[in-house]
């Protein structure tokens, strides 16, 4: 009698090779052709998988690329609930925030970052997901400060992160001194005590 008890954690690693390498096939027309000018034909050929199964995993282009962003706010989530509780707002904002940053090192996460700056139809989805992330860092620092859903400086700390988080990543894509994203966070985050002191 075959053991299925395998299968769920197989089929699963199969999903996530599938998913990965629809990703890397898309970055690499994205990158030799231009956002625009690569198909979702072409990416399905390019991974060799159907058109059918691309759709399964992604409803657009602008979801490949957008999917590889899919987790930040998890990892923020993630990092803010590790901080201590009497942390001061502001600056478990800037460690969680610092710390997810520094997570994304190397050209893969720059070309990906560039791609959005350069594509209007990604920032305009890019845009939407700053909202809520400033939404849900918001829930984060309340959660664990044990404060109101709505308590206003949580919200506006979350705000300042968020501006934060644009800011230094456009100082990082302009950048040519080999620092990574997290250095430039905690530049734009020293100028925003510097502006508040």
């Amino acid at each position: 009698m075959q053991d299925n008890s395998l299968q769920p954690g197989l089929r699963a690693r199969k999903r996530a090779e599938t998913h990965a390498r629809i990703q890397t096939a898309a970055f690499k027309l994205f990158s030799e052709r231009g956002f625009e000018d690569a198909t979702l034909d072409d990416i399905a050929a390019a991974a060799d998988v159907s058109r059918r199964t691309l759709f399964h995993y992604f409803g657009s282009k602008e979801d490949i690329v957008l999917s590889a962003k899919a987790d930040v706010i998890v990892r923020i989530e993630t990092a803010i609930a590790a901080r201590p509780a009497d942390e001061p707002l502001m600056d478990m904002a800037e460690h969680a925030l610092t710390e997810m940053a520094a997570d994304f090192q190397g050209e893969g996460p720059r070309t990906l970052a560039r791609l959005i700056k350069a594509t209007p139809a990604l920032q305009a989805s890019d845009h939407a997901r700053y909202d809520t992330m400033e939404r849900r860092l918001t829930a984060a620092l309340t959660s664990r400060k044990g404060l109101a859903a709505d308590d206003l400086q949580a919200r506006m700390v979350a705000i300042a992160a968020i501006g934060v988080l644009k800011i230094s990543t456009e100082a990082w894509l302009a950048s040519v001194d080999g620092n990574g994203p997290e250095f430039h966070g905690k530049a734009a985050f020293a100028a925003l005590r510097r502006t508040l002191s």
